[in-house]
């Protein structure tokens, strides 16, 4: 991704913006409406402070000990203890990426001026993000309510020159020593500020907003490598017409269908299921390719909608109102994106499942439709593509595990004050593990499916799937033949469907796939 500037506003953000810094190194910086609304949120706050009357996170303690009143030399304390008592994860470090698209978030909410944080902490965030400097967080600590609480605390401790983080050279270092050496002061935190940090959905926001983008991918190259599956078992084409699929007006079935279509269209294979061991109906598995990918399409449709009105939102607890007030709220709770990170999951197992079958299909000789018994050079000297078959199994029966929904599950926690839970971060960390799973899983049906077609002489595959095998040999995976060292074809296979360049291949015959 070319490097670029994203503005924050006081309005939100886009799911693109968030993929621009989380990925691409894209540069950050405040609009001139930001500061005045940062400046404007701070007055409220400061006000509230010089009154007696306690206020939530300005003047109390947290959680199950916001009874205690706070006096105004301690203040400031407070503010640094609730981030180093909450920067408690476990585990190992998470991702760049997702810290990256964490800060981004938690600064697009600091940016609404709902917060009450000064303009300082915000240029603050924004500098260490263009230094490249990414705070380690951990696997473990996030309940999902009150926010993604560690791996944010973690993240401010950052900002206060503590804890560890990764600079940009990939090398991990003291926090303090970053910020000096990209000229970066450290905040000294004021009242609500510790709090105002912690407190939002933006690990799990973040991670779903990727994966959405991720899975638009991979449900494109699901649909590929199903018409290529399609064609080297000599089915029919006849089912993907669209006046079968306007009857039943599912728009993700209709893509799914229309797709694999533009990929057949003029494929000398298609057609010939009558010609040996007739068959009247091809198997569900590939019959039914569209309905299940759709269906996994319109999942991802409606869980962009929740992200969108998520990186549309400011979560904070308390708000600072347009009116002036300070009110609690419980928006922070991550129930709407727990939801839909589990239910993409579900949609990536199912549509692992149905690609396994089709690839365990192809390289049964008796289900195959002439094909040799694991596509194999010499059956019985070589052993083909029967253990790509078994990674493939491995992955799809992980993808499965996966597929149990963490936001079902809630332990209570801060001595029953924060009594239910989202489990968000747990559902967003687990779909990351399902959607690498998914792309491995399309990657060996790739490899099983090309090698198939180019053992079907005489017949001319589609103009698509010709630049498909012209682009996936020149990616490194080798087609038919003896046994050789695999791992390296499968993988070259993995990094041909992530990058898009499947999708790019046949685009350049077709036009736009969906």
């Amino acid at each position: 991704m070319d490097m670029h500037t994203v503005v924050v506003g006081t309005s939100g953000t886009s799911a693109e913006d968030v993929i621009a810094v989380a990925r691409g190194e894209a540069r950050v910086e405040l609009s001139g409406d930001t500061l005045a609304a940062l400046a404007a949120s701070r007055e409220v706050i400061d006000a509230l402070a010089a009154k007696p009357e306690p206020v939530y996170g300005v003047s109390t303690g947290f959680g199950a000990l916001a009874v205690r009143h706070i006096s105004p030399e301690l203040r400031a304390q407070l503010q640094r203890n609730i981030v180093r008592s909450h920067a408690a994860g476990m585990g190992p470090s998470v991702e760049r990426e997702v810290v990256r698209a964490l800060m981004f978030l938690r600064l697009k909410t600091v940016c609404s001026g709902r917060t009450g944080v000064r303009p300082l902490v915000a240029r603050t965030i924004a500098d260490v993000l263009n230094a490249g400097i990414t705070p380690v967080v951990h696997e473990y600590g996030s309940l999902g309510c009150s926010g993604d609480l560690a791996p944010l605390s973690h993240c401010a401790l950052t900002l206060m020159g503590e804890g560890d983080a990764e600079g940009p050279d990939g090398v991990v270092r003291p926090s303090h020593e970053l910020l000096d050496a990209h000229g970066i002061e450290p905040v000294v935190l004021r009242e609500k500020e510790g709090l105002a940090l912690l407190n939002g959905t933006d690990g799990m926001l973040g991670m779903l907003v990727m994966a959405c983008a991720d899975l638009a991918r991979l449900f494109t190259a699901a649909d590929i490598t199903a018409a290529l599956t399609l064609e080297a078992l000599l089915g029919t084409e006849k089912v993907l017409a669209p006046d079968l699929h306007a009857i039943r007006p599912h728009p993700g079935q209709a893509a799914s269908a229309a797709n694999m279509l533009k990929v057949l269209s003029g494929s000398g294979l298609t057609g010939h299921h009558q010609d040996d061991a007739p068959r009247v109906q091809d198997a569900y598995s590939v019959r039914c390719a569209p309905q299940v990918a759709g269906a996994g399409r319109d999942t991802l449709a409606h869980a962009r909608l929740v992200a969108d009105r998520e990186l549309a939102s400011a979560v904070d607890n308390p708000v600072v109102l347009p009116d002036g007030r300070v009110e609690s709220n419980g928006n922070f709770h991550g129930a709407p994106v727990a939801y839909v990170l589990d239910f993409l999951a579900v949609a990536a197992a199912d549509l692992g499942s149905i690609a396994e079958r089709r690839t365990d299909r192809l390289l049964d000789r008796n289900r195959s439709h002439g094909l040799p018994p694991f596509l194999a050079g010499d059956p019985g000297v070589d052993s083909g593509l029967m253990i790509a078959q078994y990674t493939q199994a491995a992955l799809v029966s992980e993808m499965k595990r996966l597929a149990v929904p963490a936001s079902v599950d809630s332990i209570p926690s801060s001595a029953m004050q924060e009594d239910h839970v989202s489990m968000g971060w747990s559902a967003a960390r687990k779909l990351r593990t399902a959607v690498d799973n998914l792309a491995r899983v399309i990657a060996v049906e790739l490899v099983a499916a090309t090698r198939a077609i180019e053992l079907r002489d005489g017949l001319t595959p589609a103009p698509a799937t010709r630049a498909v095998l012209t682009a996936v040999r020149e990616a490194g995976v080798e087609g038919p033949g003896g046994d050789r060292f695999l791992s390296p074809d499968l993988a070259a296979a993995d990094a041909f469907v992530r990058s898009g360049r499947l999708a790019h291949a046949v685009e350049s015959v077709t036009g736009p796939l969906a």
